[in-house]
């Protein structure tokens, strides 16, 4: 005699427990930074700057090169720059990778994005993209 069919609600629930075994796709690439030991700066006239400490999560595969730029987001136009760093799995750039012109709103507090991109080589593929925000100062 053959075994009963399971109830729609315990396929159901096989189902979620194999997909649990399945891989799935990748997390979205992510990262977070800190200022570090900046210098306040609040005259307009930034200073350039060692690039502050990012700590990286789920770097897409075939990732060669992350390109970060810095944007503020209350004066978008004002160009911080930014750097290419190479990359070969590590979790952390460490500050000195690259300079750019550092945070230095001249009218109180601005919203800074750094937003990173990681490449399949120097100018080549975009393979994920990420941003980080922080007041400052």
């Amino acid at each position: 005699m053959a075994a009963p069919a399971p109830s729609a609600r315990r396929r159901a629930l096989m189902l979620g427990a194999m997909l649990m075994l399945v891989p799935g796709p990748g997390r979205a690439f992510e990262f977070s930074f800190d200022w570090g030991p900046l210098e306040r700066c609040t005259t307009g006239d930034p200073n350039t700057v060692d690039n502050p400490a990012f700590a990286l999560k789920e770097v897409p595969a075939g990732t060669r090169v992350i390109r970060f730029a810095l944007v503020d987001l209350d004066a978008p136009g004002y160009p911080h720059g930014g750097g290419l760093v190479p990359y070969s799995g590590q979790s952390r750039i460490l500050p000195g990778a690259f300079t750019y012109k550092s945070p230095c709103p001249p009218d109180g507090r601005h919203t800074y994005e750094w937003r990173a991109t990681a490449l399949s080589a120097a100018g080549g593929e975009t393979l994920g993209e990420a941003r980080a925000r922080a007041e400052y100062p």
